[in-house]
């Protein structure tokens, strides 16, 4: 049916459009090709609808509403002003290196089994180099991004100048590490030393989960009976080309030397990808990918050097105060009248007023963010954190999307059993020894009986014929439901030695005896493993598995086996797995089968009670899973038998018929019992996560992992609070079905987003803007079996598209690109190493810990920066507006105010230890900035450094330095000669007082700072006096010591500073009575 539905205008009837989604069948749905595929001009046309008029009218979903906006973009000279010569640059840079360093064409490849001669083609070495420079561009690249900075571009400028003397004015390698047992490339399974035939491998430096992955060796070179007959046959294995997709693999083996020639499909269970670690035996693999074709590096991208949006914003400008400087030196000259050489007084102009763009600028600020990265690994409140990157501190205080991992970040990866409700009665952690009585005495009438009846298999009811009749029903539920949960699984028993004796003697001893001590079990999934050891703690333990039988352990030690005919793996299509045994002793052929309640409700006998308990679980948090069991006669199970293996050699939708198959016996099967289970969050994430979201940052939760479980975690977890909906994106493939799903999400309202990475894929593929200006209206959003290049990409799309910046979070080496591709990047260490943390601009221990690290230090370091890079720049302008008001006394001449060493001194010892107090400023408690995180909305709006700030010092710098020179021309006529000493001393008191008016919160060492910094200038006005002198020294212009001793020269100094400050401080008081800033509201 599907393949003759026609993607045509829908109508706007809300019921024909469910009736789209739910009439066909998910399998079809994926397969069928729609009529659009072979339209895509017609699609070019179909606009997405984004707003709500377009569901009032009765037109189609494609011809709604015009085409999304497009923004204006500048042409011409002003698109080369504004950027474009960068971007010529760099296009003309990236020609070349592509000139250079062509890509070689990936393609698909035949890898002969030890036949190298037979290779058509040369690959690339497997080594992974993973250094930034090399030595032919570390000279260079070093030097870009230092000068890239118009500031340190100007300051080199400046100093170059004072080499001629007309314009002087005064003063790389590869490294190897041990592998271990880490796969060095990307291989193909061939043999084990496993007896099952198969392995386990970590991945959680590739996907980021520390479940363990089951992987299947080629069966054809699995049964040789020899290592060494690997290179006595003629076979190959044929690979697809390299990609990115480390979920899925598609090749195919082949032996020529057979009769007949055999042919053995490859799937990801085939695979061994490079950094993934073997988890049990030793594996014999052929190569297929190597070096930079090998998934976990294609996986991986360059790193980039970070630069904040703060120093972003003070290169803009200075970018102003350049153009400032060039202005006020042009019109000097052309006061001047252009008179002699004046293209030379031009540029002694722009050197005397230099002083706008300080050099003390990059100087305090990079001192600056030393000591808060200082702070940061100081805070006893979060130990163990590490600043790795330290120009980067101020950005903690402007984030506004936050992208986590899951797995290891959010959660510790820790299944703990919570719940079984068996329909009638719950038990929960504090009644498990209910349970466990259940078990035994159930166990114990089975070994009484057996001993008389060789031929009973279930409990006997006659015993305790004392106890109540719904007591004796509870107890056999109890035993059926804990037998089916012991063997519904792929959990697989290891045993680990302590003598140090080899892998086969190892086993072959724990064969006999299944001890306790050292037993651990490995899966893929961490669920089956928190059942199974659940399980063990009730009494009933899996022992021993191995591809066709497993055995159970009771709590009077009687071992029972269980042959495995069947086993239907999980899939996120199914949502279900099952296992048929068959009872050694009996015979009786059970299938079991456990999965999602929306998957297992259609399928088990009815009940009115399922879907509620399930509700009531997922609200707990709790993962649930729904076990249902179904009997089978020997002719049942035959039938099924020779239909599925028929299925299974079928070339055509083999998937399909396999499916079909199976679902047959999915009917009316008895529901046993409903499962919760709890992944444990790390300390303190959920009030962290409402923390977050209350000071207005949108989490988006990218991993690995399942929908399912992706979703259950950010339900648990209250990444999506209690009172929101959670939209699940449908699986789409194809460009008209993404049209359709983005259509419906568009309805919803205030709801949390959950799509998969294959989803996401297509609908960038075709409506980037679309999808993501409508997944940043969502409070939150999960992407689930994501990529590590996929979670890098995300990052990008939304430092694109919305322009603001970006944090990401995570622990493990997939998390990597996502870490160095955001705007800050956070890595915790945990389970998966520490290559995140390594790697990240920030390590902290704990998630919890990244709230004081946003709230405070984030706050603290751009406000502090801020205000420091502010009154530098201020202590610039108003030293520059005393030259140029000098300047035009003296006819504009180009010669300086101030002696070489006063304007060392002005920057350094006089003023720098004040400003740089102001590192120590704060103007919100930590506890304040904890209990009312709403103040941190505020950062991000960037108003503590702006041009409307900036302009405001501006004028503060010119009121000031005008007083400051024209009250000291005014009040010391008769005595000039002590203009220097006069104008000097009042701009140092002025600044100094200036520090007083921008502190918010005095610290003890302010005050040392203040004082020390107003002794060392009263000191050197006693030893120094040639150098306040006007002029040069040689023309016998000294400060007279007495001059300064006398109350008119004290009384007039104060009387300039006092009218140069007072006003400002009078504002100041005004502004705060009348129009308070939002965290004194909270103070007061």
């Amino acid at each position: 049916m599907a393949d003759h539905i026609p993607l045509h205008p829908v109508p706007r009837s809300t019921q024909r459009r469910a009736a789209y989604y739910t009439s066909v069948p998910a399998a079809q749905r994926h397969n069928r090709r729609y009529q659009v595929e072979d339209e895509s001009s017609l699609l070019d046309e179909m606009p997405l609808m984004m707003s709500e008029e377009g569901f009032e009218n009765d037109e189609s979903d494609y011809h709604t509403l015009p085409r999304a906006r497009v923004s204006h973009r500048k042409t011409g000279l002003e698109w080369f002003i504004c950027g474009g010569w960068k971007f010529l640059c760099a296009s003309c840079c990236d020609w070349l290196i592509n000139i250079c360093r062509r890509k070689k064409e990936l393609k698909a490849r035949t890898v002969w089994l030890g036949c190298p001669e037979k290779c058509e083609e040369k690959y690339p070495r497997n080594a992974i180099k993973n250094q930034k420079y090399n030595i032919f561009t570390f000279i260079p690249g070093v030097l870009y991004e230092q000068f890239k900075f118009f500031l340190n571009l100007y300051f080199l400028i400046v100093s170059c100048s004072q080499f001629v003397p007309a314009l002087k004015i005064g003063y790389l390698y590869t490294y190897w590490a041990p592998l271990n047992q880490r796969i060095p490339s990307d291989m193909v399974f061939l043999r084990t030393s496993e007896k099952t035939g198969s392995c386990f491998i970590r991945t959680d430096q590739l996907d980021g989960e520390t479940d363990w992955k089951l992987k299947v060796a080629v069966s054809c070179t699995q049964r040789l009976p020899a290592l060494g007959d690997l290179f006595s046959i003629s076979a190959y294995v044929y690979a697809q080309k390299p990609q990115l997709d480390i979920h899925s693999f598609e090749g195919t083996f082949t032996r020529e030397d057979s009769d007949p020639t055999v042919h053995e499909s490859l799937s990801i269970e085939n695979t061994l990808w490079a950094s993934t670690v073997v988890a049990s035996g030793t594996v014999i693999g052929v190569v297929i990918y190597s070096g930079k074709e090998t998934r976990s590096v294609m996986n991986t991208s360059n790193p980039k050097n970070k630069v904040g949006l703060l120093d972003l914003e003070l290169n803009q400008l200075t970018k102003a105060l350049f153009l400032a400087l060039v202005a006020l030196s042009i019109v000097m000259v052309t006061l001047q009248g252009f008179v002699g050489p004046w293209y030379r007084n031009l540029f002694r102009f722009l050197l005397l007023f230099s002083y706008i763009i300080p050099i003390s600028l990059r100087v305090n600020l990079d001192m600056g963010k030393a000591a808060y990265g200082w702070m940061i690994m100081k805070d006893d409140n979060i130990p163990g954190t590490v600043v790795r990157t330290s120009t980067i501190p101020e950005e903690l205080g402007r984030l506004v999307y936050l992208l986590t991992d899951k797995t290891g970040t959010l959660t510790q990866n820790e299944m703990i059993f919570k719940r079984l409700h068996l329909g009638t009665v719950s038990y929960g952690t504090d009644t498990m020894d209910e349970i466990q009585n259940h078990i035994i005495n159930s166990y114990s009438q089975m070994h009484s009986q057996s001993s008389g009846n060789s031929t009973s298999s279930t409990p006997s009811r006659k015993v305790q014929s004392s106890a109540p009749k719904v007591r004796k029903t509870v107890s056999s539920r109890i035993h059926e439901a804990v037998k089916a949960i012991a063997l519904c699984h792929n959990v697989t028993p290891v045993y680990e030695s302590h003598a140090g004796v080899t892998g086969e003697t190892e086993y072959a001893e724990v064969d006999q005896n299944f001890s306790d001590e050292n037993r651990t079990y490995q899966a893929s999934s961490p669920d089956e493993v928190a059942l199974v050891q659940w399980t063990e703690s009730v009494g009933l333990t899996l022992v021993n598995r191995d591809l066709t039988s497993m055995q159970l352990k009771t709590p009077g030690g009687q071992i029972l086996t269980y042959y495995i005919l069947q086993v239907f793996p999980f899939t996120s299509e199914s949502k279900r797995m099952g296992i048929i045994v068959r009872d050694e002793s009996t015979g009786e052929i059970t299938f079991y089968m456990k999965g999602a309640d929306v998957a297992m409700s259609t399928i088990v006998q009815y009940n009115d009670w399922l879907e509620e308990e399930c509700g009531n679980m997922a609200r707990e948090g709790l993962r649930t899973l729904v076990v249902a069991k179904k009997s089978l006669t020997e002719e049942q199970y035959q039938d099924f038998e020779n239909r599925y293996n028929q299925a299974k050699l079928s070339i055509h939708d083999r998937t399909l018929k396999v499916a079909a198959v199976v679902e047959s016996l999915e009917r009316e099967m008895e529901l046993l019992c409903l499962t919760g289970v709890e992944d444990q969050l790390q300390a303190d994430v959920r009030p962290t996560l409402e923390m977050l979201r209350n000071a207005g940052i949108k989490i988006w939760m990218l991993t690995g992992d399942k929908l399912e479980t992706a979703t259950c975690i950010a339900k648990s977890s209250h990444l999506v609070s209690r009172t929101q909906d959670i939209h699940i994106f449908r699986p789409v493939i194809s460009r008209g079905e993404a049209h359709l799903e983005l259509n419906a999400f568009r309805r919803k309202h205030d709801c949390a987003l959950v799509i998969s990475g294959d989803s996401l894929e297509v609908c960038l593929k075709y409506y980037e803007h679309e999808f993501v200006e409508l997944a940043c209206q969502c409070p939150a959003v999960v992407c689930c079996r994501c990529s590590p290049t996929q979670k890098a990409h995300i990052v990008k799309l939304l430092q694109h598209h919305t322009g603001k910046r970006t944090c990401a979070i995570g622990d493990g080496g997939n998390d990597v690109s996502m870490i160095q591709a955001a705007d800050c990047g956070i890595g915790i260490e945990g389970k998966e190493g520490k290559q995140a943390s390594l790697a990240a601009d920030f390590s902290i221990t704990q998630f919890k810990h990244i709230g004081r690290l946003l709230m405070v230090h984030g706050r603290n370091s751009y406000k502090r920066s801020a205000a420091l890079g502010q009154f530098v720049m201020h202590r610039g302008l108003i030293i520059s507006t005393m030259q140029a008001v000098f300047s035009s006394v003296f006819y504009f001449a180009s010669i300086p105010l101030y002696q070489g060493f006063l304007m060392v001194g002005y920057a350094t010892i006089y003023t720098m230890f004040p400003v740089f107090s102001l590192v120590l400023d704060q103007d919100v408690k930590p506890e304040m900035a904890l209990l009312y995180p709403e103040l941190y909305k505020d950062l991000t709006k960037g108003r503590s450094l702006s041009f409307k700030t900036f302009l405001i010092w501006v004028l503060i710098s010119i009121y000031q330095g005008g007083i400051l020179m024209y009250g000291a021309l005014l009040l010391f006529e008769s005595e000039f000669v002590h203009v220097v000493a006069i104008s000097f001393t009042a701009l140092i008191l002025t600044e100094l007082l200036m520090v007083a008016l921008t502190i918010r919160t005095w610290h003890w060492l302010m005050v040392v700072a203040e004082f020390f910094s107003l002794g060392c200038y009263v000191a050197s006005l006693a030893f120094l006096n040639e150098y306040f002198g006007i002029g040069r020294v040689s023309f016998g212009a000294f400060l007279d010591v007495a001059f300064i001793m006398t109350v008119t020269f004290l009384w007039k100094v104060s009387a300039i500073t006092v009218v140069s400050c007072l006003p400002l401080y009078i504002l100041k008081y005004l502004k705060r009575k009348f129009s308070p800033p939002s965290y004194s509201k909270l103070t007061s």
